[in-house]
């Protein structure tokens, strides 16, 4: 497990950034050390422990990128037609064969290796055959033309996959064919996550009039999932400070993280910040962020705890901001930034300087045919449905005051999110 210090985090400002918060984290978290091999085809959202160099080039042979005819560059027509006798077929598969003779063509297909002396490709829709049998070529072909060299996606020994990086399906594809079966990741980053609360209950229990069904913790265990993680569901945990306390210390040992929802603002029935403080040590974050500006984080035996909003939507853009660079450092993957994508705005907006926000909005395209964002109608933080009927969040920097229509914003979709 992770062991970091009580003070790791300790920060002297009135209000973190999101920045400020991201920065901490990914300068002070410390990576686990375990790795584990697994096969490729369960590779997909791992993070990868060390560099795969290419054990080989890609192509590992010069072949044809078309279907048609190879010939020597030095015989290539210049000033008009030249029939060329046709020596020989390769398909793809299948061997190289003789050398070209000079003056002769090659029929050869899509994959299919060069023959050596040959550089240079005709596409069978370029050429005609002649009544002799022979293949007529055009002037004005350049050498090397329809032709993939050895090596020229990837060179050998390149390192072509970094360690830390969180492979894609595309990653796993250059990886099978390098011809590996297998690769070394990280081990999957271990969470405890729990609710808190008198007021909600599980799902398929009994529900109060005046209880809710739990939400947040199965959509926190959803996030995790799509990050990887191997997460450890501990149930809702009721509003009392021996309880959370000893529920904290109880995982701190297991797992890598302690991630909790709810209790962590500073009403009276607001306990998470005394339990934690007396199981460990904790800062709390007040983060300039809308929603979601609650959030606590602390050590607890070592291991970090994050506390997070109790409002679904508030709990969503502070996982995104405080939990996923966490899970990422854990892992000692690379900390990419979110880039939003800029779009045009179809709504007015009020906020403050000095603190960023989040703008749950549909994608949809205005008569001109550029994309532009429509604000949801409705912004309290507890809408499940504001994040079911949109497509990602309009992310509005400290700077920005005021948005009217028309104008550049920076789009987030919920895909590059989760």
């Amino acid at each position: 497990m992770a062991q970091l210090s009580d003070d790791c985090f300790a920060f002297g400002g009135p209000m973190m950034s999101v920045d400020e918060a991201v920065g901490i984290i990914a300068a002070r978290v410390t990576a686990v050390r375990g790795i584990e091999t697994v096969r490729l085809a369960h590779a997909d959202g791992r993070i990868l422990a060390r560099d795969i160099a290419a054990p080989l080039p890609l192509p590992p042979f010069t072949n044809s990128a078309v279907d048609g005819y190879a010939v020597r560059s030095r015989d290539l027509p210049q000033a008009g037609e030249q029939a060329f006798a046709v020596t020989g077929r390769i398909q793809a598969g299948a061997s190289a064969g003789n050398a070209i003779p000079p003056g002769h063509a090659v029929r050869i297909f899509t994959g299919a290796p060069m023959p050596d002396g040959a550089d240079t490709v005709f596409m069978q829709e370029d050429v005609r055959i002649d009544d002799a049998g022979r293949v007529v070529l055009p002037a004005g072909l350049k050498p090397g033309a329809n032709v993939r060299p050895a090596g020229e996606d990837i060179a050998l020994g390149f390192a072509a996959l970094k360690a830390g990086q969180q492979l894609r399906p595309q990653d796993v594809a250059l990886a099978a064919a390098f011809g590996l079966t297998q690769v070394d990741v990280i081990r999957r980053i271990r969470v405890a996550v729990f609710s808190t609360g008198n007021e909600i209950v599980s799902p398929g229990t009994p529900r109060a009039p005046s209880q809710l069904f739990d939400s947040n913790r199965f959509m926190l265990m959803a996030m995790l999932a799509r990050l990887g993680c191997e997460v450890g569901d501990l149930g809702i945990i009721r509003d009392d400070r021996a309880s959370l306390a000893d529920g904290l210390k109880k995982v701190a040992g297991t797992h890598d993280l302690i991630l909790t929802t709810g209790g962590v603002s500073t009403g009276e029935e607001d306990h998470v910040k005394a339990s934690v403080e007396s199981a460990g040590s904790l800062v709390l974050w007040r983060m300039a962020i809308k929603p979601g500006r609650p959030v606590a984080m602390g050590i607890i035996g070592g291991t970090p705890f994050i506390g997070l909003p109790g409002n679904p939507v508030a709990s969503f853009v502070t996982f995104v901001h405080v939990v996923r660079p966490t899970i990422l450092a854990l892992a000692g993957a690379a900390q990419a930034p979110l880039v939003p994508m800029p779009v045009r705005a179809a709504f007015t907006y009020k906020k403050k300087a000095g603190r960023r926000e989040y703008v749950r909005v549909n994608l949809r395209k205005g008569g001109d045919g550029a994309l532009e964002a429509a604000k949801f109608p409705r912004e309290g933080a507890g809408l499940l449905s504001s994040l079911v009927d949109t497509d990602g969040l309009v992310e509005l920097g400290e700077e920005i005051t005021q948005v009217q229509p028309g104008q550049t914003v920076g789009f987030l979709s919920y895909a590059s999110l989760i």
